[in-house]
This record gives structure tokens, C-alpha cells and sequence, in this order.
């Protein structure tokens, strides 16, 4: 069964996805450190801002899949892909080594909750109404 909504989300992420390892990339290569982070504090930046990216959006996107496979709202769906997109966007701008509160972090952390949660919910709903 096609998964338009939830592929579109994943298609976009993944291109994301690949940035962020650009990303570290050219961090190891300036650095010359191939393994953890060397004491740079920039490049262990850039590698927490990529594993918070790959710890958060595969989940994201499975519960999303799940929530569209079991009839989904749609627009609810496009709500939660737009929210975890654009909060996925803000994240790694908010993440800094010596500040654990700022606002883009927050708001970055929040915003891919609330995602999941929507996504959840649409589960349950589907789970206890269908």
C-alpha cells in the first residue's frame, strides 16, 4: 500500500539527512579527527547535531507511516510532517556545548515530539474507533 504523505516527509528528511553527514564530513576533514571528536568542540557539535537528527526522525517517521496506514487524518498527517520538518530545521541551530536551554533547541525538541505524539494519537484513535 503507497504511502504518499509519509514518503513525502521521508524523501524530505532524507535530503536532510545527507547535509547533516556532509556536515560532520567536512568537519572530520578540517579537524583530520576520523573517530569521536578529538576535543573539538565544534566538530563534537556538529556530530550531536546529526545523531540527535538520527535518533529522533526514524521513530517520527514509523508512527507517521503506521498513523497513515491505519487512515490517518490527512491533514493532521501534513501538520505533524510540516511540524517535524521545520523542527528538525531549528534544531541543530539551537544546539550548543555550553548551553543546554536555547530557544531553537527547545523549540526544536518540542516541535519533533509533538510530531510523534500527533502521529501517536492518530494511532489510537484509528486503534479505538475502527
Amino acid at each position: 500500500m503507497p504511502l504518499p504523505i509519509t514518503s513525502l516527509y521521508a524523501a524530505i528528511l532524507a535530503l536532510m539527512l545527507i547535509a547533516l553527514t556532509y556536515y560532520v564530513i567536512k568537519g572530520r576533514a578540517n579537524t583530520g579527527v576520523s573517530i569521536l571528536h578529538g576535543g573539538d568542540m565544534a566538530l563534537a557539535t556538529r556530530i550531536r547535531q546529526h545523531g540527535n537528527f538520527v535518533e529522533f526522525v526514524p521513530m517520527a517517521l514509523i508512527v507517521m507511516a503506521l498513523a497513515e496506514l491505519n487512515g490517518g487524518n490527512a491533514t493532521a498527517l501534513n501538520v505533524a510532517g510540516i511540524l517535524l520538518v521545520v523542527a528538525r530545521i531549528v534544531q541543530p541551530f539551537g544546539m550548543h556545548p555550553d548551553i543546554a536551554t536555547k530557544p531553537l533547541r527547545i523549540i526544536g525538541g518540542a516541535g519533533t515530539h509533538l510530531s510523534i505524539l500527533i502521529c501517536v494519537a492518530l494511532i489510537l484513535i484509528a486503534r479505538f474507533t475502527g
